[in-house]
Formats: structure tokens, sequence, C-alpha cells
């Protein structure tokens, strides 16, 4: 095909695609199943709140290049805008209501990379129990950009807090961590999985952790009952529990030893000792990171495991005046050079 035919067909492709008011009546009309949504035929939406409940309302932003590969699919794209908001409001205790999205779309995108970033969405809300109430649809000058606000309820005054961690508490994370920094590096070529002994399985797993994230919303009833701060680990384990203390002016011991890895971090791991910084600070966790009175730790744990999510008792909180200190595998402290994931 000429040079000449091929701008030609873009071109056409380009006039054929659907002005905003089509693009949004075909792709994310059928979203807002709430009433309050009203098929998005409005300015804004409205949510009713049953008695005795209070909204619990959160926003992230991802970019690609930033926050997700460039060549994702549409799909993965999708759950990982949403989930990431979904893990917030997990850390809250909050039950997931429905979510606002704020779509800023390339100069090349085509209706069937929408088709299936909507129907990604689609379902996902099933998934979850939730329902698109609104948003925005705009060209972007530079790279694709997505803004999700969620939203969930709580019971009055039951929303848990980052700065309520109480000394003497037990610090306990979800799930496993550092299997989405270790993805990433896979994902962009900066570590080989052969070098680290990883099964095909094992790599796959790895960089599925990075592009999809779970956000723990079983834990919610868990973490309503017996926790006293929660946040989820977005930025790096290390650098999230630093936040937590400096909020609730405490400080934070955990163990290296105590670390709930996966079976392909802990092969990692082995291979290359130096991945425990990774691990520690990488960030894209979302797990659930938890203060738990020392006396509640076991019941809670338990809850989680009957909701089908182990968690791991890491460490534990003193008074101020520490930050957070890391102890290694041989008892000697561990430095890290980057707690954490920063955009700035």
């Amino acid at each position: 095909m000429s040079k000449k035919g091929g701008r030609r067909n873009r071109e056409e492709t380009t006039s054929a695609r659907p002005g905003e008011s089509e693009l949004i009546a075909r792709y994310f009309a059928p979203l807002a199943t709430a009433p309050g949504a009203r098929k998005l035929i409005d300015d804004a939406a409205s949510l009713g709140l049953e008695p005795g409940r209070e909204l619990v309302v959160t926003v992230d932003m991802v970019v690609a290049g930033v926050h997700f590969l460039s060549t994702d699919p549409p799909a993965t794209v999708a759950r990982k805008a949403l989930r990431v908001n979904l893990s917030d409001l997990a850390a809250k205790a909050a039950a997931p209501v429905g979510y606002l999205l704020a779509l800023a779309l390339p100069g090349d995108w085509t209706e069937t990379w929408l088709a299936e970033f909507s129907a990604a969405l689609a379902d996902e809300q099933m998934r979850f129990g939730l329902s698109l109430y609104g948003g925005d649809t705009v060209r972007s000058a530079g790279a694709l950009s997505l803004s999700v606000t969620a939203f969930g309820t709580v019971e009055q005054g039951r929303m848990l807090r980052r700065d309520a961690a109480q000394a003497e508490g037990r610090v306990l994370v979800s799930g496993t961590v550092g299997d989405a920094a270790l993805g990433l590096k896979l994902a962009l070529g900066q570590a080989d999985a052969a070098k680290w002994g990883l099964s095909r399985e094992e790599e796959a797993f790895l960089r599925d952790r990075y592009a999809c994230p779970r956000p723990r919303l079983g834990l919610v009833e868990a973490l309503r009952r017996h926790a006293a701060a929660a946040m989820d680990v977005s930025d790096g384990l290390v650098g999230d529990l630093e936040k937590m203390c400096a909020a609730s002016g405490v400080s934070a011991r955990i163990e290296v030893s105590r670390l709930p890895l996966s079976s392909a971090a802990r092969k990692a791991l082995a291979a290359d000792p130096g991945l425990v910084e990774a691990i520690l600070g990488g960030g894209d966790d979302y797990e659930i990171l938890a203060c738990v009175p020392a006396a509640q730790a076991d019941v809670y744990r338990a809850a989680a495991r009957e909701a089908g999510i182990e968690v791991a008792d890491i460490g534990v909180f003193a008074p101020a005046g520490h930050g957070v200190s890391v102890v290694g595998a041989d008892g000697a402290p561990v430095k890290l050079s980057r707690p954490s994931y920063s955009h700035f």
C-alpha cells in the first residue's frame, strides 16, 4: 500500500469516528446502571445514602508511560484505573458504590480500543457491584490519561484513617508484597526471569501483579471490626508505612523475614538479594497495611482468612521518634536509598 493510500485510510478512519455525544451514548451510557446516573443524559448525577451511612470519596489518575505501559491492552488499562481506587475504598473499610471517569484520549484513539475498554469496565462493575455516575471525555495533546473518582459508603464515623495507628499495635499487611515492582522490572527489560530462576508461569504472575491490582474489598468487614488504622500500599511498603507513622505520631519496626512473599518473589530475592529494596519500596502492591491492636491481631487474621485473604504480621508500632526501621533476615538494619515511589 502506498504512503498516500495509507494516509487517506487513516484520515477516513478518523473522520468516521463518533463525536463526543455519540461516543458517550455508545460506550459509557450503558455503564450508568444506577438510577441516579440517569444514563448520563444530564450534567450531574444524584446519590442517596441510607440513614447512618456516610460517603467516602477517593480519586486517582493513571497516565500511559507512568502508571501503565503504553502497550497495555485497553482492558488492562480499564481494570487498573478502576481497581487502584477500589483499593483506597477497601483501606477505608468502605463498600464501593460507583465512580466518575475523566478520560483524555490521544489523537490516534480508535473505536476498537474504546469498545474493549468499556467492555472491561462493564465486567468490573459486575464483579465489584458498581455503576458509572458520570465524567468527562476530552482529547489529549499527549499521552492517554484517565482519572477515576470512586465513592463508597461506610457506617457514620467508622471510616478507617491512617492517623489512628497506636503504639504497641501490630503492623499487618495483606497478600504478598513486591510482586508488582518485580513485574515492572521484567516488563521494562530491567531484569531477566531466567537469571531469577523463574518459570514462565511465575514471570507471567509477576507481570500481571503490576498490570492488574487486586483490591482487597473482602477485608472490609475484618478491618471495620478489628483495625485501628489502615491505608493501601501504592507507593511502597516502607514509604507508605512512614506516612502512616507520621500521621499518627508513632514509629514502627518491621522484619524482612516476616514479609509475605510469593514463591516467584522468593526465587527472585534468593537469586538477587539486592531486590529487597524493590520489594520494600517499589510500590504498586495495592495491599492493605493496617495497625491492629495486639489482642485483636490473631482474630483479624482469622477473619481475613475466612474471606479468602491471607494477612501477615510483619512488625510492631512504637512511640514516636524513630520513623520506620527495617531489620534484615540477619538481624542487621536495612537502609533503603528510596523507601517509596515518587512522581516528583
